[in-house]
């Protein structure tokens, strides 16, 4: 294994092939379906479509990882140089003989290919978005005054941005690869794939308005704070649950809500928290102390219990208005979710099930945060630009 590439290019055009093949069926469904809709609608199915099976993604990205099989394959893009597992039996059989345990099993090798199959499917549906909206722009302007071009929904820059941004996304899936799990790429690659979905989700809001099917909710600015606050605040935690599990830290405190018989365990912050590091290495060079993964651990479950709560507010808040009942509903039903399944982590013993569900509830809340800020605007400013509005007449 330490003798093959980490970087293999041969397989690159069969996994882009197949990537083409695993999108084919999602983009015959959206054309066949609304192929006499507006070009707005065709393009919000489509963004609605890539963002469920990028939401799909992130779970089975989670799973690969807690089933430690990002090593599956150690080179990149493909396994063994080959575009799939069945290619290269002989050298994944000669890795599992000499370690059965792993990191390169069969099983592994299938999981982790199968992760890259459908990462590139994705890529695929982000590249025909962002082609489909280019054309859907042109004809627009064809036949619009400069008026109408100003005010248009269709915008180039959120697919382009998603474009750029799933490139780089792949590029720390293969850093991922071949700098062996090193824990702030692996963090990093987590983050990437939620900045994905805030971003198609962005987009599927906006053509929604663009159908006239929602407009942007006035909020008390108190509230339209709060949201900002809590949007901020959940991907700081999102980051620190990152370094959690990708440091395998969980298993620090195995109770609550005190840890290791104490509220205050002992804990080394400057270890836990130097990023710079390979997998299960100590700042000197030696292996990370139990003290630096207890400090990993707590100082995610003390952020908890700040988000919870902000998160409830905020649920509170903005179930007293009609227009945003639903996102109320889910964002208070999502937190409930995460405490659930990060309670079942700990006294549990971090279980598959449970662990992969943590990582899907973060992503479902920043789908839907990021749909109540692009779904809402602070009454204040709107105040402000309807006088501005009426001045103008």
């Amino acid at each position: 294994m330490d003798a093959q590439n980490l970087y293999d290019l041969s397989p690159a055009i069969r996994l882009m092939a197949m990537g083409l093949l695993l999108a084919l069926g999602p983009l015959a469904w959206v054309w066949l379906r609304n192929k006499n809709q507006p070009p707005a609608r065709r393009l919000r199915v489509l963004t609605l479509l890539t963002l469920f099976l990028t939401f799909d993604l992130v779970l089975f990205g989670a799973f690969t990882r807690l089933t430690d099989s990002g090593l599956g394959c150690p080179d990149w893009p493909g396994c063994y140089g080959h575009a799939s597992p069945l290619g290269a039996q002989h050298p994944i059989s000669a890795a599992q003989t000499a370690l059965p345990s792993g990191p390169v099993t069969h099983s592994k090798a299938w999981v982790e290919m199968i992760h890259r199959y459908l990462a590139t499917g994705v890529g695929v549906l982000i590249l025909t978005l962002a082609v489909a909206t280019w054309m859907a722009r042109r004809a627009e302007k064809q036949g619009q005054n400069v008026a109408e071009r100003e005010g248009s929904v269709i915008s180039l820059w959120w697919p382009a941005l998603t474009l750029i941004w799933v490139c780089i996304q792949g590029a720390f899936g293969a850093l991922t690869v071949t700098m062996k799990l090193f824990p702030l790429i692996v963090t990093l690659h987590l983050l990437g794939g939620l900045v994905l979905l805030a971003l198609l989700q962005a987009q599927a809001v906006r053509y929604a308005r663009a159908q006239g099917e929602s407009l942007p909710v006035p909020l008390p600015p108190g509230t339209w704070l709060l949201l900002g606050v809590a949007f901020v605040l959940l991907w700081l935690q999102i980051a620190l649950g990152g370094w959690v599990s990708t440091n395998y830290a969980v298993l620090a405190c195995s109770e609550f809500p005190a840890c290791q018989g104490s509220w205050w365990p002992a804990m080394d912050f400057s270890e836990g928290f130097t990023f710079w590091r390979a997998l299960g290495a100590g700042s000197a060079g030696d292996n990370i102390s139990f003290q630096a993964l207890t400090a990993i651990h707590y100082v995610h479950r003390l952020a908890a219990y700040v988000v919870f709560a902000a998160l409830l507010l905020l649920a509170h808040r903005l179930r007293q208005i009609p227009a945003m009942r639903s996102h109320a509903f889910w964002i208070g039903g999502l937190a409930l979710w995460q405490f659930a399944t990060g309670l079942s982590n700990v006294v549990l013993g971090w279980p598959l099930v449970a662990a992969v569900s943590h990582t899907g509830g973060a992503a479902a809340l920043v789908v839907v945060l990021t749909g109540a800020i692009f779904s809402s605007r602070s009454s204040q400013c709107a105040a402000s630009a309807s006088k501005s509005k009426a001045a103008s007449l």
